[in-house]
């Protein structure tokens, strides 16, 4: 059977938060807190300000997920589309899941005039990934991406 995309709802928040657990824990071993996970994935899930949340399924079974947040260009005068939280099941994995949840969002981009890009960030080692990003058209960028996290409250 064929793999379709669909919005994820409240109801979907034990499988996105799990993705999100499992992703961590592969993509940069790191262990999160599943209350702060949780907590997470339903202010997302309850707020599309905050992002949305794809699912891409077979047989009623869920195979990956990614989630879409939104930067604001003012060099571009539009927005960027952003994949975050990029998830496919192990078992799942170079059967076009990823392609099918990027396909759904780029031609949801494309039907927005105020979208001028998609964009996404990928661990530096993750050559894997880099490789299945790459071959869907996704391009390196001379952009590197930098933190201060966590922010420590003001005293």
């Amino acid at each position: 059977m064929a793999i379709t995309v669909r919005r994820a709802t409240a109801a979907d928040v034990d499988i996105v938060c799990e993705f999100n657990r499992l992703l961590a824990l592969e993509s940069e071993d790191k262990t999160l807190d599943v209350a702060v996970l949780r907590a997470g994935c339903v202010a997302a899930l309850a707020d599309p300000a905050k992002g949305l949340y794809f699912l891409a399924e077979e047989d009623g079974v869920v195979l990956g997920q990614s989630a879409l947040t939104y930067e604001w260009s003012d060099w571009r005068n539009g927005w960027f589309w952003w994949f975050q939280s990029v998830y496919v099941r192990q078992d799942a994995r170079r059967r076009g899941v990823f392609r099918a949840l990027c396909r759904h969002i780029e031609e949801a981009a494309r039907q927005d005039p105020q979208v001028v890009g998609v964009r996404l960030y990928v661990e530096r080692d993750n050559h894997v990934a880099q490789a299945t990003y790459a071959s869907i058209g996704l391009e390196k960028t001379t952009y590197l991406v930098m933190e201060r996290y966590p922010l420590q409250p003001v005293s």
